[in-house]
């Protein structure tokens, strides 16, 4: 039995190899493509080194090769960046949705509606619902709240008035002239601000 798996197993680690990497193909960014390579590295030098060493031996060294390969194919994969977009193809939690803008691509209301988020990754659309208020189709949204799910709460960003806003409209205020007399009894304007 020992036997019949040490000179099976390098055809059984490249299968197996192969059907993580097409599953990779299928599902991008799973990180099946590491081990679809190390296995495939591995079932490839099995079947030249099980001509010269059997059983154990070959079990042992497919499985350093295993490791190995796969600890270069994880660092590649990290560091080399071959998919390209560096960090852009990584799936994100809920959390870090909270901030970034999108448009509405149907009206959002407390109970329904659809956002377009940028760069909001493999699928940017997400069901939205707003606090109060209607938001229209096509409006630049905010994420307020990413709920958790695919669900997000969302205000317009026409409606976000923060302290910089009011100082700036503050700041736009017609000034108030006020007519005064000088002591020699010429008329001058001075201006307050408010």
């Amino acid at each position: 039995m020992v036997e019949i798996l040490g000179e099976s197993l390098p055809i059984v680690l490249l299968v197996v190899g192969v059907i993580l990497a097409v599953a990779e193909a299928i599902a991008p960014g799973a990180h099946l493509i590491v081990l679809g390579v190390a296995l495939i590295v591995a079932g490839l030098a099995g079947l030249v080194l099980g001509q010269f060493i059997g059983g154990v031996v070959l079990s042992a060294v497919l499985a350093m090769l295993v490791l190995l390969i796969g600890g270069v194919a994880l660092f590649a994969y990290r560091e080399l960046d071959l998919y390209g977009g560096k960090g852009t193809a990584r799936t994100s939690d809920s959390d870090s949705l909270k901030g970034r803008t999108g448009r509405v691509t149907e009206r959002v209301t407390p109970t329904s509606g659809e956002i377009k988020l940028e760069s909001g990754g493999f699928n940017p659309h997400y069901a939205a619902r707003s606090f109060d208020s209607e938001i229209p189709e096509g409006e630049e949204v905010i994420v307020v709240d990413p709920g958790g799910g695919n669900v997000v709460r969302v205000e317009a960003l026409g409606a976000i008035e923060d302290q910089i806003d009011r100082e700036l409209a503050r700041g736009r205020e017609p000034e108030e002239a006020v007519d005064a007399v000088d002591p020699a009894g010429e008329r001058e304007t001075e201006y307050e601000t408010g």
